[in-house]
């Protein structure tokens, strides 16, 4: 993944240093925890149907398991993790430049 740069005009940059960078780390808790909370959910369907998300996804999306609202809302749950992954390892490699 390509390094993540943020970059600040000279003017200010004493002070809004410290505030992006706490607002970075904020950011990073809180998507720290819709992923455990996501993960949560997807264990217990995982534990439900024995098998992955990834795999319950991949065959959803092949037409290989009907969808229900149960499926349908673990699709949503798998998606809601790829996604607040994604942001957590673009946020993770990101710093504020000097």
């Amino acid at each position: 993944m390509a390094e993540q740069v943020i970059v600040m005009a000279p003017t200010g940059q004493a002070v809004l240093r410290p505030l992006i960078e706490a607002a970075m780390r904020t950011q990073l808790r809180v998507i720290e925890t819709g992923l455990r909370r996501t993960e949560r959910r997807l264990r217990g369907f995982e534990r439900q149907y024995n098998m992955s998300s990834e795999e319950f996804y991949q065959c959803l999306t092949q037409d290989q398991i009907e969808e229900t609202l149960e499926t349908i809302e673990w699709a949503g749950e798998y998606q809601t993790w790829l996604r607040l992954h994604r942001q957590y390892e673009t946020l993770l490699g990101a710093h504020v430049a000097d």
